[in-house]
């Protein structure tokens, strides 16, 4: 499921300086952060505005800030959707499960310059490439931010860890369907995770927050910071196991 929503305060020109670079990653054009020698990389997958969002890459640069190899893939070729354009005609040239074949690529390449262990964070749109990956567990951890396209189905069937961090006020991913999630997860012991449903925010208030909304930003910096603790607890683990 798709809506308004998803399109909800289109990205500005971007107000802060950014710290890393556009890189070729297996034929996609992807905005990079944080020392290329780190052994952990962290794929972000965008929403449907494409990965030149400056508050996505805002979110990179602090994600390669603890340390971790940040990757932002331009899975749109450059096409992001277009505010007053049709939602539902764009996503039917820019389906998710297609980019799950382009991301498989692009984690092949980071396996190949070093990168032991690869995270993976996917919002609204990008949420569904993030739990396809997951269940054939190309990715060794999962990170949902407010899904969309995601269904119960797919939770059952993911094989890593696994975060779901939902909005209160949410049309596409309520806390209803998120909490159907988590009963699923719980019934997964083998796979851990991590539900959380923030207060008093919107589909989408992650990485399109509005800056002068001191609620919803407050929520995204408690959001991104859980983020971090999770990638932190699941692949820091995993990574000094090796």
């Amino acid at each position: 499921m798709s809506g308004p929503a998803c399109c909800e305060n289109p990205p500005g020109v971007s107000s802060f300086d950014e710290s890393g670079e556009i890189k070729q990653i297996a034929s996609l054009s992807s905005y990079v952060s944080g020392n290329p020698d780190s052994k952990i990389a962290v794929l972000l997958i965008s929403d449907v505005y494409g990965y030149g969002a400056p508050k996505l890459r805002k979110i990179a640069d602090k994600v390669a800030s603890a340390g971790y190899y940040a990757v932002v893939p331009d899975f749109f070729f450059g096409d992001p959707f277009i505010p007053k354009t049709q939602l539902q005609d764009w996503i039917k040239n820019h389906p998710a499960m297609q980019a799950v074949d382009f991301a498989k690529p692009v984690i092949h390449a980071l396996k190949e310059k070093g990168i032991t262990k690869i995270g993976a964070a996917g919002f609204c749109w990008g949420a569904k490439v993030v739990v396809e990956l997951a269940k054939d567990a190309d990715i060794q951890v999962a990170a949902l931010l407010h899904p969309t396209f995601v269904t119960l189905d797919d939770i059952k069937g993911v094989k890593v860890p696994v975060a779901i961090l939902g909005a209160e006020f949410d049309n596409i991913s309520p806390p209803e369907v998120v909490k159907r999630f988590e009963a699923a997860l719980q019934a997964k012991p083998e796979v851990d995770h991590f539900v959380k449903i923030y207060p008093g925010v919107s589909h989408g208030w992650t990485v399109r927050y509005r800056d002068e909304d001191i609620t919803s930003g407050k929520r995204a910096q408690e959001a991104h910071q859980d983020l971090l603790d999770w990638f932190s607890k699941c692949l820091q683990t995993a990574h000094s196991a090796l």
